[in-house]
């Protein structure tokens, strides 16, 4: 149940990021779940090591949401630019 919560909550992590982040991103319902559980991995990891929020805060979802926001940035810049 938690593996499925957590994909759930990765999705719209994901989506929030994605309409946040300026510019377009086009790519489907797995990469956007996947950079919205990275950036919350990511931004969990964070958070506790610097000893910004514990657990069940509501601080964590907005650093969740901030650090997809980060890998979907990256992910644009190391991305090869297509010709039109």
């Amino acid at each position: 149940m938690v593996v499925l919560y957590t994909i759930l909550i990765g999705f719209f992590i994901g989506l929030i990021a994605r309409a946040l982040k300026p510019g377009d991103d086009r790519m489907g319902i797995l990469a956007t779940t996947a950079f919205g559980i990275g950036g919350a991995l990511i931004a969990q990891y964070i958070g506790h090591t610097m000893g910004w929020y514990h657990d069940n805060d509501p601080l964590a979802f907005i650093t969740a949401v901030a650090g997809s926001i980060v890998l979907l940035t990256i992910y644009a810049m190391a991305k090869p630019k297509r010709k039109r």
